[in-house]
């Protein structure tokens, strides 16, 4: 997507999802991929969002997208969410798991992905702004926060290897932080690690440790954990600052350097192929076939010789046979007899 209007032009990311964008500019962005020319001049093309877009910081990489979300979505979010609020968790640098702690003191709860019409519309909106996949995030977190709530700085990306796997969509290379209120005072995104301080009246003390963010209503927050070389970025390390008067809402989605398959996902499939792939040597996707047939298993061999084994050709003939012997009759070659050509060749 070009955007000029004359304003410099600073490279935000570099490599093969760089882009460049003025410091501060309203962009639109179409619902759907641009058809032909001459279906675009007789058809308009639908937005499905025009806002401010602004670089705040280089260190870490984040940008502030002003008026992201309607009031109508807001509220929509919050409504989803009102009902199945609970205490909230943080993860275990060691083991991985999930478990209440001071440090967050907030409620929560996650939504499906997609889980309806406008949370399909959101994520989509996520995926365009970010030009990350939309399979690669997270289910939305939606947070409440009030009576000095706070979450300390922290970082995203994960410490242990049971969340950071590659058959789960590896490590969170971003964050996109959606405020769905405003509270009156606090409440801030601090940066406690940034290269900058923040200045002026109106922030709280926590944020004045760091480069901040107001809590603003419909604004969104985008910013990266990891470098552009894939490496941890110190510099994000972020909190969310105590809530001293009124009520924040948020929504954060977590995206993935991979598509995401949750934890509890990927234990299911190992045990359907047998007790972590031993006994047994199957795909963990349906399109592992068209993936190795363009030439991934050689180009991403980190990936796909874990997650897609067969399609690459990894299987040793008694694991090949072992799992023909788990499929159903209807799916093992040359089964039931003119029927099963047809078979493999949908498996294949």
């Amino acid at each position: 997507m070009e955007i000029s209007n004359g304003h410099r032009s600073v490279d935000l990311r570099k490599g093969r999802n760089s882009f460049n964008l003025p410091l501060s500019k309203l962009i639109s962005l179409p619902l759907e991929t641009p058809q032909p020319s001459e279906t675009r001049t007789s058809t308009p093309r639908q937005e499905e969002w025009r806002g401010r877009a602004s670089p705040v910081s280089w260190s870490p990489r984040a940008i502030l997208y002003e008026g992201f979300l309607t009031d109508e979505e807001a509220d929509h979010l919050i409504a989803l969410a009102a009902p199945r609020m609970a205490n909230s968790t943080v993860v275990d640098n060691d083991t991985g798991e999930s478990f209440a702690s001071e440090v967050r003191t907030s409620t929560g709860t996650f939504l499906d992905p997609g889980q309806d019409a406008v949370v399909s519309r959101i994520e989509r909106r996520i995926a365009l702004v970010s030009s990350l996949p939309q399979a690669n995030g997270e289910g939305l977190q939606v947070l409440r926060y009030s009576d000095g709530q706070r979450y300390t700085p922290h970082f995203d990306y994960f410490h242990d290897d049971l969340n950071s796997q590659r058959e789960s969509g590896g490590q969170r290379i971003a964050t996109v932080l959606m405020y769905l209120s405003t509270p009156e005072e606090g409440g801030e995104t601090v940066f406690p690690a940034a290269g900058v301080r923040v200045a002026g009246g109106g922030w709280s003390e926590c944020a004045r440790a760091g480069f901040a963010v107001r809590a603003r209503r419909g604004d969104a927050l985008l910013f990266y954990s990891l470098l552009p070389d894939g490496a941890k970025d110190p510099a994000s390390l972020h909190g969310g600052c105590p809530v001293l008067k009124g009520t924040k809402w948020s929504a954060t989605k977590w995206i993935h350097v991979n598509k995401f398959v949750p934890p509890g996902e990927v234990a299911r499939l190992r045990a359907a192929r047998g007790a972590d792939g031993e006994g047994g040597c199957a795909d963990a996707s349906l399109d592992c076939g068209a993936w190795a047939a363009t030439g991934e298993c050689a180009k991403n061999p980190a990936y796909m010789l874990v997650s897609c084994p067969r399609a690459c050709g990894q299987c040793t003939k008694k694991e090949e046979q072992e799992d023909a012997a788990k499929a159903p009759p209807a799916l093992v070659e040359g089964d039931g007899g003119g029927g099963g050509g047809a078979a493999a060749d949908t498996v294949a």
